[in-house]
């Protein structure tokens, strides 16, 4: 399982095999029903939707109509997927951190929040994953150039790199995302996924 882009779900609904079989479908969530589409019958539907429940969904416009954006792609054929890498950095920090101050454990929002060298860079301290987290500015202020200890405060949970990508955890918490509730343990994903 993998998070793509709206372009890469249509790239592959559009895609065949060599025995010109389809390589993805749709798949969507109606009524607490799972149904599949191919990209024909998804474009009707879409007409369907886009007549009586226009604000309930996201669009694509294209040349002639307007088609829904699918939440479920289900690949049919394909070989090796590789393992993707979380990416390191500030949007990610601040998701894994659940843009909780790391010292005080107050949130906020990531305009009032910095990042924080655990260990100082001029203690030798690197910018990694176990080394940075979030803090509230008063916090960073107060810690200053010096570690937790030699500032006399404690970090709340030590910093890793996560094995789940934070940016996926934000997502997970918008009802649009609620038909991947069945595919996803929200336990693994440590999430408390909204209804």
């Amino acid at each position: 399982m993998r998070v793509i882009s709206v372009r890469r779900a249509f790239a592959l609904l559009f895609k065949s095999d060599s025995r010109n079989e389809p390589v993805a479908e749709i798949v969507h969530l109606e009524d607490g029903r799972y149904s599949s589409y191919n990209f024909d019958d998804w474009a009707e539907l879409s007409a369907f939707k886009r007549e009586f429940e226009p604000s309930e969904h996201d669009w694509i416009r294209t040349v002639r109509f307007h088609i829904l954006v699918p939440r479920i792609v289900r690949v049919l054929r394909f070989s090796k997927v590789r393992r993707q890498e979380i990416k390191f950095n500030r949007r990610n920090i601040f998701a894994r951190d659940r843009n909780t101050c790391q010292y005080c454990g107050r949130r906020f929002s990531t305009v009032d929040l910095s990042l924080d060298h655990v260990i100082p860079r001029t203690q030798g301290g690197g910018t990694t994953w176990d080394n940075l987290v979030c803090s509230c500015l008063k916090c960073n202020v107060k810690k200053g150039g010096r570690t937790p200890e030699q500032a006399n405060m404690r970090l709340i949970k030590i910093p890793e790199k996560p094995n789940y990508n934070p940016s996926l955890q934000v997502q997970l918490s918008d009802r649009r995302y609620r038909s991947w509730r069945q595919f996803l343990d929200a336990a693994y994903w440590n999430v408390e996924l909204k209804h």
